[in-house]
């Protein structure tokens, strides 16, 4: 009987809070299926290397766009614009998300199915074997849910692959799927330390996260996907609908605002200052609030090259070395902050650095994304696509906002907890001014409506927008409003026919590390700057730059009605077709249980 190669692909693993403990693991031949489970240290490294394969760089980069918050760079020809803009068919449709997860399923059915059989363990190890076994569940929902999000009904392994009948498997329903995943995470719960008590780094499943990952789970479970008849395939069964079973509904809504609940009870998260979320992050410091990140496991490791596709502009000859964003801040996006709020400028970068290292002012369409900032760091990272950056995947602002979802599903209207929840959050986007956040609503609809807004100004650019919006059924419809907005920008009509046509600005020296600018500050022109104005800024050292411009140190595209680019935004996009990606052909091709079972639309 042929053995299963266990593949160990980490080069490091973090056990502490406050720093980085670099280890050198075993290469992938020195495991196979019938030595991992020797002694608990190597099931740990077991696990450990599964943690490579929950997430990579297409999740926030061909996913994260095409939303209200964001959009490609890329030419229109470029397999990643397409992607953004809606434009893709079986050939085209990405795939290593769907060979990542697959394969850290496979890597943890291996972990779940071996560890109750090691009999070997001493008594004082086996609160520390139940957590590995209730991160390997924790992995299996979580890479469960990242392809059923995309993909819709997928085909399901809960056993190894050796021990399966046919190494062919076909499309099993998405709601059998997610309420697996609920059940992994369940377990997982039980098993799992609260993270005070684990030992283990921000890195690591712990309980918080579990209930986390259990109310997220919840949701998109409860919520709108694309659906079809598993039976025809008949393109006229394709519609965007929930589960049928509303009375299973109103269960998850309920497991999912339970869940938020005991993170908030146990009080060892909490929301700390927005731009140091950012600045810890990038810099490789935990915190209350960041929850589970992905690391990147070592110097010589950073596949997912955060801060590079997804950051600021940065020339190659700059001090902190080559940033080249191929995704933006929709312009749109900029007004969608209230005055004050101090997430705005965090996310957003209104600044590139140039090659003679200055800080160099953004147009309207030449915004970037702030939070992965490179200048930021403390130092320059391995390369300049190798920054060493983590990637965040929860936070607790995420549980406030998710609670306050759950409780108004459940209630048909927000009560008390659900506003004290979305409150918390915004009061610390105001730095905790009370008249600045406004009334909150007190209907169904409109506290939705609010969650909606709050999830998009306090989560921008993490991955979830996409894919939250399908959940809620409104993706085509956010988007075609959004597609007008940037037009009406561009012709500066509607709310924006007041805008700063032009801001003057000082450019200046960007040469240290750890940059304190999060900024560029400006003087607003509603119209253009007399010529006694301009001279008069120019001999004060300012730069005057007209915001629909197309003088940028990135994306130097004029904001216009007629401009290629804005007129391409979302071109693809269809109601109840494009919610879901067909599966690509070589994913077909190499399983033939899914021969025939392709997204009935392609």
């Amino acid at each position: 009987m042929k053995k299963l190669v266990y593949i160990i692909s980490i080069s490091a693993a973090l056990f502490s809070t406050s720093c980085k403990d670099w280890l050198d693991l075993p290469s992938q031949s020195d495991f196979d299926s019938s030595n991992i489970f020797e002694n608990v240290p190597r099931v740990e490294m077991a696990v450990l290397g599964a943690y490579t394969s929950t997430f990579n760089n297409e999740l926030y980069y061909q996913f994260g766009m095409g939303t209200d918050e964001c959009f490609s760079t890329e030419g229109e020809t470029n397999s990643k614009n397409q992607v953004s803009n809606y434009v893709y068919n079986p050939a085209t449709s990405p795939s290593s998300t769907y060979t990542a997860m697959f394969s850290g399923v496979e890597q943890v059915n291996v972990i779940i199915r071996n560890i109750p059989l090691m009999t070997n363990v001493a008594e004082s190890e086996k609160t520390k074997l139940n957590m590995l076994l209730g991160e390997a569940y924790a992995i299996r929902a979580k890479n469960m849910l990242n392809v059923v999000r995309y993909f819709g009904d997928v085909p399901y392994p809960k056993i190894p692959v050796i021990e399966a009948d046919s190494y062919s498997s076909s499309r099993v329903s998405r709601d059998t799927i997610m309420d697996g995943c609920i059940e992994d995470l369940q377990k997982a719960i039980t098993l799992l330390p609260w993270k005070s008590e684990s030992g283990v780094s921000s890195e690591r499943i712990t309980k918080n996260v579990a209930y986390g990952l259990l109310a997220r789970t919840a949701l998109y479970a409860a919520g709108y996907s694309l659906r079809w008849d598993l039976n025809s395939y008949s393109p006229g069964s394709v519609q965007l609908a929930r589960r049928a079973d509303t009375q299973r509904i109103q269960q998850l809504y309920q497991i999912a605002r339970d869940a938020c609940e005991e993170v908030v009870k146990r009080g060892e998260n909490d929301l700390i200052d927005y731009e140091t979320v950012f600045r810890d992050l990038i810099n490789g410091r935990y915190n209350r609030e960041s929850m589970l990140e992905y690391g990147q496991l070592g110097l010589d490791r950073n596949e997912a090259q955060v801060g590079y596709t997804n950051g600021i502009f940065a020339h190659q000859n700059s001090f902190y070395g080559k940033a080249q964003p191929a995704m933006a801040v929709l312009p749109t996006y900029y007004f969608d902050f209230k005055e004050g709020d101090t997430r705005r400028d965090v996310a957003i970068s209104n600044y590139a650095i140039t090659a003679d290292n200055l800080h160099q002012m953004n147009t309207y369409a030449s915004n970037t994304i702030g939070k992965f900032r490179v200048n930021w760091k403390s130092e320059k990272g391995p390369a300049v696509n190798k920054r060493d950056i983590n990637w965040i995947e929860l936070r607790y602002s995420d549980i406030l906002l998710m609670y306050a979802e759950a409780e108004n599903e459940l209630n048909q209207a927000p009560t008390a907890t659900a506003k004290q929840m979305l409150e918390k959050v915004r009061l610390r986007a105001f730095k905790g001014d009370a008249g600045k956040i406004g009334t909150t609503p007190g209907s169904y609809q409109e506290f939705k409506n609010a969650i909606i807004e709050e999830r998009k100004l306090e989560l921008g650019f993490e991955g979830w927008r996409r894919t939250d919006l399908i959940r809620w059924g409104i993706l085509f419809e956010k988007l075609t409003e959004t597609k007008q907005q940037v037009l009406d920008l561009a012709g500066k009509k509607g709310r924006f026919a007041n805008v700063d046509l032009y801001r003057a600005y000082k450019k200046t020296p960007a040469t240290t590390f750890n940059d304190p600018l999060v900024a560029c500050t400006y003087i607003s022109f509603k119209t253009a700057p007399t010529a006694a104005e301009r001279t008069q800024l120019q001999n004060e050292g300012y730069t005057i730059l007209e915001m629909h411009s197309n003088v940028a140190a990135f994306f130097a595209n004029a904001l216009t009605p007629t401009a290629t680019w804005v007129g391409n935004l979302y071109r693809g996009l269809e109601k109840n077709k494009v919610e879901l990606f067909p599966l690509s052909t070589k994913t077909i091709d190499d399983n033939p249980g899914l021969r025939g079972q392709q997204h009935p639309l392609y």
